[in-house]
């Protein structure tokens, strides 16, 4: 072999070299981001796949919101069977056990978002007897049922309880809600669950004027739907893509805790209220049987308004998360389109919300409220 054939087989050795060298680092280079190994005293994964509740231990909140969950979602005790006696003492007419939080004294009906029916009684009833007397759901159409009765010795409204004594009970449809407002066939099965339930007491129940309801129900819904807002900033991979391990590591480092198969939400720093931030992505990336396999290109930073307490500055806290995020993964804040948002189209969002949070508090819908998340519910 010449020279000039040894020189050619070297040359062409060291650009195959150089090739599988380069189409390695590349494959390396764009491969999804893995989280780091966890470190002594560090959590492991086993830690990261329950849904937290607030109080510290696992739940299975469909909505994030406690309340919304208890008292918007709940079914009532099926009753079949079973007599009054087989409630114990303290069980609330609930399924969810909502005293938990919302306190056996909390009143959750409102003139202001609910049609209200009073139930006259000859005398005491217990809450035993109540409970018993309960509708099998707490829904009328897609609309919140409850029933509330006044108790004898703190003279309160409440979620009736086994034990207490009631002199009076009243229950409520709630007018609007996100699927729109109460109509008149909602109201008629209002109507109907408070007529059995006053009938199963030996009560007389006196039910407003549907009429007058339904059109209330209207004017809640139209102020409702022109200051609901939801926020939400895509954040997207620059360059490599990200794991779905990798994701919740690094939103863990700034206090995003898991919340569910692709889904993980920054608490609220009040105790039992809904969280303040979500962040989503691909769930079935999550739930992929080789989860560090699987590629995302971005996740999804939201704030639903209405449901978070204006004291919480949850705006400001979006942006420093997204930037905080994007910083350490790679990634840049767009929109819902994947669209990059320049700084100047951030700003004027922040003196909006501030527009926004005056008119619901005028409106006594202050954001965070009771009465606001269940409308904006």
């Amino acid at each position: 072999m010449s020279n000039f054939q040894l020189a050619l087989v070297i040359t062409f050795g060291v650009i195959l070299v150089l090739y599988i060298a380069y189409n390695t680092w590349s494959a390396r280079r764009n491969e999804p981001k893995k989280p780091r190994p966890e470190e002594p005293g560090q959590s492991g994964d086993s830690e990261l796949r329950y849904e937290p509740g607030f109080d510290g231990r696992a739940a299975s909140s469909a909505t994030g919101d406690p309340v919304l969950d208890a008292q918007l979602g709940g079914q009532g005790p099926r009753l079949s069977g079973h007599s009054a006696e087989a409630f114990g003492a303290g069980a609330v007419a609930r399924s969810g056990n909502p005293g938990t939080y919302l306190g056996d004294r909390q009143q959750i009906l409102d003139p202001l978002t609910d049609a209200i029916a009073t139930i006259h009684t000859d005398g005491i009833v217990s809450g035993n007897a109540a409970i018993a007397a309960m509708p099998s759901s707490f829904r009328a159409g897609n609309k919140a049922f409850n029933i509330e009765g006044l108790n004898e010795t703190s003279q309160t409204w409440e979620l009736p309880r086994a034990g207490a004594r009631y002199t009076g009970f009243q229950a409520g449809v709630q007018l609007a809600n996100r699927h729109g407002p109460m109509n008149e066939i909602e109201f008629s099965e209002f109507v109907t669950k408070v007529q059995q339930f006053a009938d199963t007491i030996g009560a007389a129940q006196d039910t407003p004027d549907m009429l007058q309801e339904v059109a209330r129900a209207r004017e809640l819904d139209a102020f409702a739907s022109e200051h609901d807002a939801q926020l939400a900033f895509m954040l997207r991979a620059k360059r490599a893509s990200w794991s779905p391990g990798y994701v919740a590591q690094v939103a863990a480092k700034h206090g995003f805790v898991p919340a569910g198969p692709g889904r993980m939400v920054m608490p609220s720093g009040i105790e039992q209220m809904p969280p303040i931030l979500a962040l989503t992505y691909d769930a079935q990336a999550a739930l992929a049987d080789d989860p560090e396999a699987s590629a995302l290109r971005d996740v999804l930073l939201s704030l639903d308004v209405p449901h978070v307490a204006r004291s919480e500055k949850p705006f400001d806290k979006m942006r420093t998360a997204a930037e905080a995020l994007c910083a350490e993964m790679d990634g840049v804040i767009c929109d819902q389109n994947g669209t990059p948002l320049p700084i100047m189209v951030v700003d004027p969002i922040a003196q909006d919300l501030e527009n926004l949070y005056d008119q619901l508090e005028q409106r006594d819908l202050a954001a965070g409220s009771l009465a606001a998340r269940r409308l904006f519910s």
